[in-house]
Order: C-alpha cells, then sequence, then structure tokens
C-alpha cells in the first residue's frame, strides 16, 4: 500500500513536471499567438519567405504566430474545424462592415455573382482547374448533396460507395434509394493492410454493368487514409464509362490538389477545414460542364440538373453560374476564403503539404516507439497514402466507446491537448472500433507532437495503473 501511494506521488509529481515543459514549450512555439508581424493595419502581413520544410524551423514558426489559437491548449482537431489566420479574419470583418455600410454595391438587383467570378478567378489556378469548374459553395455537404441530387440517377442504377464515409455522402445516397429505387453498394476497402493496389482492387471488383456513379473520400475521416483517388479515377472508373464523386473534406488546405490530374468529374471539399477559412465555406469542382459524363451517360438526353439554384431554369447561363447562385450569398466569408486560399498559394501547397505529412509521419513514429506494438495505428505509414490525420487506439479494448471517451477529455482537461475520436469497422463484418484522431497542421511543430504523444502515454500510464 506504501509503495502504490509513493508511486502515484511520482506519477503526479512526473505529471507536474510534464505540464511545465509543455507550457515552457508552449509559450516559445506553436500555442503562443503574439503580435503579428503585419499588425501595423488590419490585414495586412509582410510576405512570407521562402523556408525549408521542416528545417525550416523558423518560418513555420511565424506562420503559427498568424493563428488566433488559444495559447492555454494545442488544437489538434482541424478535421473538424480550422482556424482562420489573423489577417483573413481582419479583413473578413472588413468585409462585412462594407456590407452593411453599402449593401447595395454588394448585392443590387442580382446579388453578389460578380464578384464571385473574381473569387473564382483567384482560387481555381491554385485547384488545378478552369474558372468555369469551380463553384465556392457552403460546405462539403453542400457541394455533395448538389451533385447527388442533381445526377439523373434512375431506378436501377448503383452507386458504389466505400465502408468509411462521411455522411454528408451516405445521407443523400440513402435519400436517392428511397426516392429512386437506387441500389446502394458498400465496398469494403482496406484499413490495417492499406496499399495503392488494395484500394484500386476494392473498386475494380465492385464495378458492375449496373454502376453508373463511384464516390469516395480522399483522405477517411475516420482513419485519416489517403486514397489513391488518380489511380481509381484513371483504371476504375473512367475505362467502365463511369463518373466519379470525390468527398474532399480533407484535403482542400492540406495537400497540393490539381482537379484535371486527378482525372475526376465532381470533387467536393470545405473551406473551414484544413483551409482554414470562414465556416460555411467551400470549394466545388465540376468538370468541364459535365461534357465527359454526357459521353459516359449517351443513354441519358438528361445527365444533370443544377437542382441548388435560383437559375436552375436558365440554362443559357452556364452551369458555374447556375450552380453559383443561389439567391443572396455570404459574399465577405467568400472573399475571406479567397484570401486565406492566396496566403496557402503564398506559403505554397506543396510545401505545406510536405511539412504537414512529416509531422504525420512523426507522430506515428512516436507513438510506435512510445506505446509500443500494443497500440493500433489505423492509418497508413506510406506516404503516398498518409495525411495529416493519424489515428490510433492504445487500449486493448478497441471496442469501448466510452474508454476512449474519458481518454479524449481528460487529455484536453488535465494536458490542454484537443483531439477528437472516431468510430469505425475495420471490416464490412467486423465489429465497430474506436480511435483517437490527431490532426497536425502548418501552425504545429514537432514539438507539439511530441507534447501529444508524451501526455497521452502519460494519462494511458494513468488510467491503466
Amino acid at each position: 500500500m506504501k509503495n502504490e501511494r509513493k508511486n502515484k506521488q511520482d506519477l503526479m509529481m512526473d505529471r507536474r513536471r510534464f505540464l511545465r515543459l509543455a507550457g515552457a514549450a508552449a509559450a516559445g512555439g506553436t500555442a503562443a499567438a503574439v503580435a503579428p508581424s503585419w499588425a501595423r493595419g488590419a490585414g495586412k502581413r509582410e510576405p512570407f519567405a521562402h523556408g525549408s520544410g521542416r528545417s525550416g524551423r523558423g518560418f513555420w514558426r511565424r506562420i503559427s504566430r498568424e493563428f488566433l489559437l488559444d495559447p492555454r491548449t494545442t488544437y489538434m482537431n482541424i478535421g473538424t474545424t480550422g482556424s482562420m489566420p489573423r489577417h483573413v479574419i481582419a479583413n473578413y470583418d472588413r468585409y462585412n462592415k462594407l456590407v452593411a455600410r453599402d449593401p447595395w454595391d454588394m448585392g443590387g438587383e442580382w446579388g453578389p455573382w460578380p464578384y464571385m467570378s473574381e473569387l473564382v478567378a483567384r482560387i481555381a489556378p491554385q485547384m488545378g482547374a478552369d474558372n468555369h469548374e469551380i463553384i465556392l459553395t457552403r460546405n462539403t455537404t453542400d457541394g455533395m448533396c448538389s451533385v447527388l441530387e442533381g445526377l439523373n440517377l434512375q431506378p436501377g442504377d448503383e452507386v458504389l460507395y466505400t465502408h468509411h464515409e462521411h455522411v454528408a455522402g451516405t445521407s443523400p445516397l440513402h435519400v436517392l434509394q428511397q426516392r429512386f429505387g437506387v441500389i446502394l453498394t458498400k465496398v469494403e476497402i482496406p484499413v490495417l493492410d492499406a496499399t495503392e493496389q488494395g484500394y484500386v482492387d476494392a473498386f475494380a471488383n465492385a464495378v458492375s454493368p449496373a454502376t453508373r456513379l463511384i464516390m469516395f473520400s480522399h483522405i477517411t475521416y475516420k482513419t485519416g487514409a489517403r486514397l489513391p483517388a488518380k489511380r481509381i479515377c484513371q483504371e476504375v472508373a473512367i475505362p467502365n464509362g463511369i463518373p466519379t464523386l470525390i468527398d474532399g473534406a480533407h484535403a482542400i488546405g492540406m495537400i497540393d490538389l490539381d482537379f484535371h490530374e486527378l482525372d475526376c468529374d465532381f470533387y467536393a471539399g470545405s473551406g473551414h477545414k484544413w483551409q482554414c477559412g470562414p465556416g460555411a465555406t467551400g470549394i466545388l469542382y465540376v468538370r468541364d460542364n459535365l461534357a465527359r459524363l454526357r459521353d459516359f451517360w449517351s443513354d441519358r438526353p438528361d445527365v444533370f440538373w443544377p437542382i441548388n439554384s435560383s437559375l436552375a431554369e436558365y440554362p443559357f447561363f452556364g452551369l458555374q453560374l447556375q450552380l453559383q447562385y443561389v439567391g443572396n450569398d455570404n459574399y465577405p466569408a467568400k472573399r475571406a476564403l479567397a484570401d486565406a486560399c492566396d496566403m496557402w498559394d503564398e506559403i505554397g501547397r506543396d510545401r505545406i503539404e510536405s511539412y504537414v505529412l512529416s509531422l504525420s509521419a512523426y507522430c506515428k513514429e512516436l507513438i510506435r516507439d512510445t506505446f509500443g506494438s500494443s497500440a493500433v495505428i489505423y492509418s497508413p505509414d506510406a506516404p503516398e497514402l498518409s495525411s495529416g490525420l493519424t489515428a490510433f487506439n492504445p487500449f486493448d479494448d478497441r471496442g469501448d466507446a466510452a474508454l476512449l471517451k474519458e481518454f479524449r477529455d481528460r487529455l484536453r482537461e488535465e494536458y490542454g491537448f484537443i483531439v477528437r475520436t472516431t468510430d469505425f469497422h475495420v471490416t464490412l463484418d467486423g465489429p465497430e472500433e474506436h480511435a483517437v484522431r490527431i490532426s497536425t497542421h502548418l501552425f504545429h511543430d514537432e514539438r507539439d507532437v511530441e507534447g501529444v504523444v508524451a501526455a497521452m502515454y502519460s494519462l494511458f500510464t494513468d488510467m491503466m495503473s
């Protein structure tokens, strides 16, 4: 009993020591959002000088100071929502004031759509798309529903989707099933033994003569696995004349995207997650005015209706404008999204991707070294399949949701690290499992990764004692 009490006291001393060290690291690193370099004027800042990935620590520390994150915590749940940079917030406030002062100038008889075309022209080249292929939406769900409800899917048509999709995709699919008799086929994708070929084969083996659409997440929100989107499109969908809809909620702002290179037909993503724009913003890509979809579905005179539009009955406006015009839009939010995108473009989207993936790889490496083989890491190790999301479970009972929720909550309350949990099936017929999901982004550094792993191990040791 005496030894047990002493061990507890030692553990508490270790925890206090850890918190002091973590606090010192935060004060000098990522979480300390001190006065920014652009504070001389609202919405202004000095251009970013190019650094060199993880070795350019001063460069990434300067970027971290552009965010208003609470210095008392380390926020690692960008997969749910990001944080707007300081100058984006300042400009967003200014844009709202402009609209409040001169509502007609921002809207007028036709609303803000003339201004939207200017914003699209700033964003489209960053995504490897033409201006007429990009629509600024409210979020990923908005884009997914616009596509799925607009497609001319008919009774008996089959849609393939994975067993790790978000409800933003599966919910409208089930509406189509109930309303029109669409057949839904759930594809089991590899999890613990994931390979590029394994993903491609999963879809290839599921295709049937009835398949009319393939829908999948570029990066799954459950485990952070990045699917080989280009190969799925080029090796499975296109040869079979099947259009593709990709859920890119976790890709825009995290990885360097080129929609033309991906060769997909539709791509819906968020502006508020990894792109760190305002809430209720998103990006939808519709390939080349549906030219390929018309070829694929040549048996149908109508292939798509812009249902989510105030101009749905006026095709002479063009599909991009039809989908963009939904009545009075939130022009300040969309303009702030363009500002955030411009910051990413200035830094270099390829460099952001490289940095984010390096932190994610470091996180998995530390988890493996710290927890050993007992912890299960669900996120793939291969760079081409990895993302800024790391999902793992340190406990033996991976089906115990309450235990992991306690772990998540105490990690925030006692150590100041904010993460989330996810639930999923490793196999279609297997039991439900749960994971802690850690997001690493451009405002983090190695010390944040080391801190969260050390905190998780300290808490895990405490909960197992």
